[in-house]
């Protein structure tokens, strides 16, 4: 198994709706779908976001965009108009994606 980083592989944007976070994931290039796909799991996501997603995590994959999008529930403290959260329309969500780190079989050219 080799270790990389999300951000070695991919760029993110991110945003809400209520208590949801929306985080989007992009492969940087075609060859890193599939990494994407077969790692960045709904335990993965949801295991990287302890303490902060209290709701399930939903996954959705964009193949014509080598994207992956995910929906944190419960993730925004109710959401822009409820929220004591320093960010509560989640626009951050995707920089702490990001810093992830995957164990993967395949070796990558970076």
């Amino acid at each position: 198994m080799v270790k990389i980083r999300l951000i070695d592989i991919a760029h993110a944007r991110s945003g809400d709706k209520g208590d949801t976070g929306n985080v989007g994931v992009i492969a940087l290039r075609k060859e890193f779908y599939p990494i994407l796909t077969k790692y960045l799991t709904v335990e993965r996501v949801k295991e990287h976001f302890e303490g902060i997603t209290l709701g399930k995590v939903e996954r959705f994959e964009i193949p014509n965009l080598w994207a992956i999008n995910f929906l944190l529930h419960e993730s925004l403290g109710g959401g822009g108009t409820k929220s004591l959260k320093n960010d509560a329309q989640g626009k951050t969500l995707s920089s702490a994606m990001l810093r992830m780190e995957l164990d993967v079989e395949e070796k990558l050219s970076l």
